[in-house]
């Protein structure tokens, strides 16, 4: 059956090209990801404020291997986009920003992000997902993006919000973490927010 629209973002657009690096113009690279990253990765996964907000754990820098090769496959795919966030001087890793469940035709992807301990507080978060967000809705041409978080989760709300993330609504016992149920904040900005 036809369809009755245009792809809001042709197919092929993200895999025929390599994935960019995407500096923030005040300090920070995102970057693609590299197999030399996954020690520091696995560190950061060891992090008790990670197991709080995120349903995955590293149990070797090995596991970490097979995630960024994982990483490469979803760009050329075109599911998913990740990028390591990392000092523009020194490239140590600051956190990792990306767009998840990805639909090109729709013109939709979900935005996500974390931070290492020591670069929590320094608006990186914030600067890596504008940026983000900037390339993802001028450059490629997205018309929406959503972003959620637990509800409890404060400092992501706060992300959210500085970024020009618009609070939507709340889902109610959306999301399953190691300690129960959370409801979820919605967020999404769109062209021309």
């Amino acid at each position: 059956m036809p369809d009755l629209t245009s792809p809001v973002v042709p197919a092929g657009t993200l895999a025929r090209t390599a994935q960019p690096t995407l500096p923030t113009g005040d300090g920070l690279l995102l970057r693609p990801w590299r197999a030399e990253d996954a020690p520091a990765v696995h560190e950061v996964f060891q992090d008790p404020v990670m197991h709080q907000w995120h349903v995955r754990a590293s149990h070797s820098v090995a596991e970490v291997d097979g995630w960024i090769e994982e990483w490469h496959k979803a760009w050329a795919e075109e599911r998913t986009a990740q990028w390591a966030v990392a000092d523009a001087g020194t490239d140590r890793l600051l956190g990792r920003v990306a767009l998840r469940e990805i639909q090109l035709g729709d013109g939709t992807a979900e935005v996500a992000y974390w931070t290492v301990a020591a670069a929590r507080g320094r608006g990186v978060a914030a600067r890596a997902t504008t940026t983000l967000a900037r390339w993802a809705l001028d450059d490629i041409g997205l018309h929406r993006l959503e972003l959620l978080h637990a509800v409890a989760n404060t400092a992501s709300c706060q992300v959210a919000t500085k970024t020009g993330f618009a609070l939507e609504g709340t889902k109610r016992s959306a999301f399953l973490h190691p300690d129960g149920w959370h409801d979820m904040h919605l967020h999404a900005r769109v062209q021309g927010d």
